[in-house]
């Protein structure tokens, strides 16, 4: 059985924007999803990818 994700939240970033990326909990990882599009679903990651993720985030490594 799959697990579903639980408590999807947003960036602060994204203030009162209605269009935006949310993560929830999904067994040991996050899954991540398009708030304008739910119907699209989500996609999972390791506890090990959205770290690594969130860290080049964080510095800087996507920005133009």
């Amino acid at each position: 059985m799959k697990a579903v994700p639980t408590g999807w939240r947003k960036s602060t970033h994204s203030g009162q924007q209605v269009s935006c990326v949310e993560v929830g909990s999904v067994g040991s990882g996050a899954a991540v999803r398009d708030s304008k599009n739910l119907e699209a679903g989500y996609f999972t990651t390791t506890s090990r990818q959205w770290r690594l993720f969130v860290g080049a985030l964080k510095a800087g490594r996507f920005e133009r």
